[in-house]
């Protein structure tokens, strides 16, 4: 089968590349390449659009980019009216999705040329309200492809463990494998895989589409996600030293820090696209069960105590997702390369938010 497989990479990697808009220096480092991405030219920095740029995600990628091309070359958008630090960082627009003429007109009126789609109705409350779901998952979805297309965009767009199914591969979970996820949220990820990548092959759309395991972040409050358990365990452990978590002690799942995704996901925008074999790749950082995580924070807090009421609709969930994510192809194609494991997680976490709640409470 490898021969195969290789043969498929191969073909993939030739077909429909274009130049990428910035120079992206490639250095071998002892185990194995990393992919650097050295400064552009004022007139290579790319003009950025994030939709669904409230949410988890959306701001801390807003905050790099900037960092990287300029606070006014990124733009925020979002259907809810964002916090003041928000407006005073950068450029925010109201943007939905869902209205393919406004879309239209924000990408042209602001010489858009990348765009990030974090829009979307999450694993848990896609089950609760799968018409919204479909509407926002795939409708728009296929109004941010047209449009890319339409004005050639680079259009990135966040796959995740959802994508994958009981029948797949748990431990590890390879990038090609059978997927057919069990939830109308992973029913739409495996579309816009596929959608993406044939656009790309028909059309030459530069698609780009990472696999995120469940992320951790300190600043977010909990999306409705499967696996917002493990941001709302920290918040629980430092304000009240008790959870109840609604997932099993022994599930386990692939779990990343936002700076890891964050950086992830800037590498891979500028990974210049005849180093990219395919469009959409996994990406791993760690692994671990409510018990593990547990543990880990009892190392800090002696006294925390966590206690188990599992919601069957979530757990469903889980057990249908992989244990690990297989991401040698991130590696060896582009660079990738995580920094968190666990350690560091239950550290860097449990610093952030004692820390914002002592600030809090100063003012």
């Amino acid at each position: 089968m490898m021969p195969v497989v290789q043969l498929l990479r191969a073909a993939l990697k030739h077909a429909g590349n274009r130049p990428p808009r910035c120079v992206v220096q490639t250095t071998s480092a002892a185990h194995g390449v990393r992919t650097h991405a050295s400064s552009c030219t004022d007139g290579d920095k790319p003009k950025v659009l994030i939709t669904g740029g409230l949410g988890q995600l959306g701001v801390g990628l807003a905050k790099s980019l900037r960092r990287r091309f300029g606070k006014f070359n990124v733009i925020l958008s979002d259907i809810r009216k964002p916090p003041n630090h928000v407006y005073k960082n950068g450029p925010f627009i109201f943007s939905d999705i869902l209205d393919y003429k406004n879309l239209r007109q924000i990408v042209v009126n602001n010489n858009i040329s990348w765009l990030v789609h974090y829009s979307a109705v999450l694993s848990a409350v896609g089950e609760h309200n799968v018409a919204l779901a479909k509407e926002v998952n795939i409708t728009g979805f296929h109004n941010i492809l047209d449009i890319a297309t339409e004005h050639g965009l680079r259009v990135f767009v966040p796959s995740t463990i959802s994508a994958l199914g009981p029948s797949s591969p748990k431990d590890p979970t390879p990038d090609l494998c059978v997927q057919r996820p069990r939830t109308i949220y992973g029913v739409s990820k495996v579309h816009a895989e596929l959608m993406g990548e044939y656009y790309h092959q028909r059309y030459g759309l530069d698609f780009r589409c990472l696999r995120y395991p469940g992320i951790i972040s300190a600043d977010s409050q909990p999306g409705g996600g499967t696996t917002d358990y493990a941001v709302q365990i920290f918040h629980a452990a430092v304000k009240s030293g008790q959870f109840e978590c609604n997932l099993r002690s022994d599930t386990r799942l692939p779990m990343m820090y936002i700076d890891d995704c964050i950086r992830a996901t800037m590498e891979f925008l500028e990974a210049p696209e005849d180093a990219l074999v395919s469009r959409t790749y996994n990406i791993n950082a760690m692994s671990f069960t409510p018990q593990d995580l547990t543990r880990e924070i009892q190392k800090v807090l002696s006294d925390f105590k966590v206690t188990y009421n599992v919601d069957p609709v979530r757990q469903a969930i889980a057990d249908s997702w992989p244990k690990a994510l297989e991401d040698s192809a991130a590696r060896q194609d582009w660079g990738w390369r995580h920094e968190y494991n666990l350690p560091e997680l239950v550290q860097t976490m449990l610093t952030h938010i004692t820390l914002g709640n002592k600030l809090a409470s100063a003012f």
